[in-house]
């Protein structure tokens, strides 16, 4: 699941047996979301370069032009904070998108993990400080999504295809009608 409290509570009471795994789309997204904030704190001129932008949310294993990553060292180099803040940001999402394949692996990775929360919530960047609190708060679902690859991308999916008929037809006001349409479009 996303990284909802509601969700998290209203699983718990209702399937109390249910082993909760985050959903590794969503634990990204939360992590770039407040790296781009640190970045805008640091650099608000560099952080509005699209093409920048685009260098500094890829992972530094992904393939990328020479030309492009020399640009990036290079705006790295000149911003020593930053590339502090981007080379942590790396190691937390090579750990993040780990995946496992038995209980002895998972527990190895754990103690890497836990450090970069402590790192999080020591940093003197209120946005680090409040990731480190979230995923301080999800840790056991994070550790569990290392092992299990399943995801909610076709809940996901179903979900933005309903809000593409509701906002076609403008609200739906017979729910019947709704329905209908939903099985027809996503079936």
């Amino acid at each position: 699941m996303d990284l909802s409290e509601t969700y998290r509570s209203m699983a718990k009471k209702y399937f109390p047996k249910a082993m909760i795994v985050a959903d590794r789309f969503h634990v990204v997204r939360l992590v770039n979301h407040h790296f781009l904030k640190v970045w805008s704190q640091l650099d608000n001129v560099g952080r509005k370069n699209r093409g920048l932008m685009y260098l500094m949310r890829m992972h530094e294993w992904s393939k990328m032009k020479e030309k492009s990553r020399n640009n990036l060292n290079r705006y790295l180099q000149e911003n020593p904070a930053l590339k502090a803040v981007y080379d942590f940001k790396q190691k937390l999402m090579k750990l993040v998108l780990t995946r496992v394949y038995g209980k002895r692996l998972a527990r190895e990775e754990i103690p890497k993990f836990l450090d970069a929360i402590r790192a999080l919530k020591t940093s003197n960047f209120g946005n680090l400080e409040t990731l480190g609190n979230t995923l301080d708060e999800w840790k056991e679902e994070i550790v569990r999504m290392w092992r299990f690859s399943k995801t909610n991308s076709i809940t996901e999916g179903l979900h933005r295809r309903m809000d593409e008929i509701q906002n076609r037809a403008y609200g739906m006001h017979n729910f019947n009608n709704y329905r209908i349409r939903v099985k027809a479009y996503c079936s």
